[in-house]
């Protein structure tokens, strides 16, 4: 495991800046994210990013047609799963509330 981070370290100077527990927590969360990514099919994935791409980060630029596209693109990625099993997971007092 060192060796692997040495190695990340060399190719992206400001992980050496970041404490261990940061590099852990962010790879837990990538590992997560991709869980939900694998949810869409390639070409499901592939849209999904054309379409962010041509929102340029605003839901107008999109067409009707599109905007529900992207709402059911997103919605086959269950954000909302995505957020409580993160913020549960690394959140300091995970275990107190109710768990979904």
């Amino acid at each position: 495991m060192n060796v692997a981070l040495a190695q990340a370290a060399q190719r992206m100077p400001g992980l050496r800046r970041l404490p261990l527990a940061r590099v852990v927590i962010l790879a837990e969360l990538a590992i997560l994210a991709k869980a939900h990514l694998d949810r869409l099919t390639p070409g499901e994935r592939r849209r999904l990013l054309v379409l962010l791409r041509d929102a340029r980060g605003w839901p107008k630029n999109l067409t009707g047609r599109d905007r529900r596209e992207f709402e059911k693109l997103t919605a086959k990625l269950e954000p909302e799963r995505f957020a409580s099993v993160a913020a549960e997971k690394f959140s300091p007092l995970s275990g107190l509330g109710r768990r979904s």
